[in-house]
């Protein structure tokens, strides 16, 4: 059996919202986001010390793996959660977790044989 078919499925689909997921300022502002409501820029830099600019780039990597979409009003862009992805990349693990469980069931009857 190769590799590639003993991948979870959706695995190459949720990698990039794990590498998303892999930096505190993205995580922060994913939490931020959580709390509810579509948030500005400004909204989101406030009491920080990042910058504006920064908060855009990390953004950009969030909506890129489809964790955050923008909303446009007016001239305002405003940025909101977008929980499909993430319940995606939950699925994911939960199918890592399940085969990782049965390899150690595997291993367990091995070593009591």
């Amino acid at each position: 059996m190769s590799r590639a078919s003993q991948r979870p499925a959706g695995l190459a689909r949720s990698a990039p919202v794990f590498a998303a997921l892999g930096d505190e300022t993205r995580l922060a502002l994913l939490s931020r986001l959580c709390e509810g409501g579509a948030l500005s820029t400004a909204q989101l830099t406030g009491g920080t010390d990042i910058s504006r600019q920064a908060v855009t780039k990390h953004l950009d990597v969030l909506a890129g793996a489809g964790l955050v979409h923008d909303v446009r009003r007016g001239r305002e862009r405003r940025w909101e959660l977008a929980p499909g992805r993430l319940a995606e990349a939950r699925r994911t693990m939960d199918e890592l977790s399940r085969r990782w469980d049965e390899a150690l069931l595997r291993l367990r009857a091995l070593v009591e044989e």
